[in-house]
């Protein structure tokens, strides 16, 4: 786990930058800051929006006395897609209108319940079917 966020920490920005870099060297240093100031503004207002969405949902949901399973995991992955969108970069940026869309995130919402059942997944109990009687 340790590993993983090292890598996630240190080699994603550094992904990051290189593109940043490359794009600013193809289309200009202005364009490329007004659009990484474009897409973090755009993910914001997209984020509130989709939040606002979900938390309609998550109410309705209550209200009829169902368990808001889809719509919490929903709001995380918006909540994630607004961080991820807030930094500045390419890849983060796709990331995070990736989970704004509503049919990616459904994909995405599978994947993520899907692997917390298998994390909590209890083993089957060792049963041991046998017949008695009392003699005596």
């Amino acid at each position: 786990m340790f590993f993983r966020l090292l890598l996630l920490f240190t080699l994603v920005p550094l992904v990051e930058l290189y593109l940043l870099i490359k794009l600013g060297a193809l289309v200009g240093v202005v364009p490329t800051i007004a659009l990484v100031v474009f897409t973090g503004v755009l993910g914001a207002w997209l984020a509130r929006v989709q939040g606002l969405s979900v938390l309609r949902r998550l109410g309705a949901d209550l209200g009829e006395g169902r368990m808001p399973t889809d719509a919490l995991i929903d709001g995380l992955l918006i909540l994630v897609a607004g961080a991820v969108l807030l930094t500045p970069g390419l890849l983060t940026d796709a990331l995070g209108f990736l989970l704004l869309v509503p049919q990616s995130r459904a994909v995405v919402r599978k994947m993520v319940v899907s692997r917390f059942a298998r994390r909590f997944e209890q083993p089957e109990p060792d049963v041991i079917d046998v017949e008695w009687r009392r003699e005596g």
